[in-house]
């Protein structure tokens, strides 16, 4: 109970991330369903339902317990090491500019699919009532982070169970997604959310790197 109580003290920010989702996957299961989706998740800017908030708070519902377990599994087992390293501050404006950056990117692909829909008012209109869920932009996030600062470390894949260098774990990862982009996979899965948590995650851990090589950090 003590190394449990202690791994907690060492990772706030993972922790309450932790209970922050599982809390909102309870209240959504538990309260009005559509009502939750209607206000927290991402729309696209033209929907009746978008809000500000949207980019923020779409990082916190979940599709269903496999989507809200495999996220948070990730977030746990890469996230407490990250947070360790970069520290708590540092370590939570990157989770956010990963979900955000994911965001922001889900929603401009958004307005080129409502201006190529325009003419197809019954497909416009499902596609303006169907929100953007989940935390994996900003958890794609974390694996490109993991990759960058550790390529060399052995990741134990679930399936399959076999080992595999961090670097080529991402690599790989992201290079699914973008063959996914690429044939336009309908799979219901927001494949350019991730690549765009991936790549602000690269801007920012890049732009850290230079402005923090003259104060001997070294992301």
């Amino acid at each position: 109970m003590s190394a449990y109580n202690n791994s907690m003290s060492q990772t706030p920010a993972v922790t309450n991330l932790l209970i922050a989702n599982v809390v909102a996957y309870l209240a959504t299961t538990m309260l009005n369903t559509s009502k939750m989706y209607g206000l927290f998740a991402l729309f696209p800017v033209e929907s009746f339902f978008f809000e500000w908030w949207q980019p923020v708070t779409y990082m916190f519902l979940h599709g269903g317990f496999s989507h809200l377990f495999f996220n948070m599994f990730a977030l746990w087992m890469f996230g407490r090491g990250l947070e360790m390293e970069m520290g708590t501050k540092r370590f939570l404006i990157y989770y956010f500019v990963c979900g955000i950056g994911a965001a922001l990117v889900q929603l401009g692909i958004a307005q080129i699919d409502v201006a190529n829909l325009a003419d197809t008012p019954a497909l416009l209109w499902n596609y303006l009532r169907t929100p953007t869920v989940g935390a994996s932009g900003a958890v794609f996030g974390l694996l490109l982070a993991f990759g960058m600062l550790h390529p060399n470390a052995t990741i134990m894949l679930l399936f399959p169970p076999i080992p595999m260098r961090a670097k080529w774990f991402v690599i790989i990862y992201g290079m699914i997604e973008l063959l996914l982009v690429v044939l336009q996979a309908q799979d219901g899965v927001a494949h350019f959310a991730h690549l765009g948590g991936m790549f602000w995650g690269w801007l920012l851990i890049m732009w850290w790197r230079r402005r923090d090589r003259n104060r001997g950090y070294y992301y």
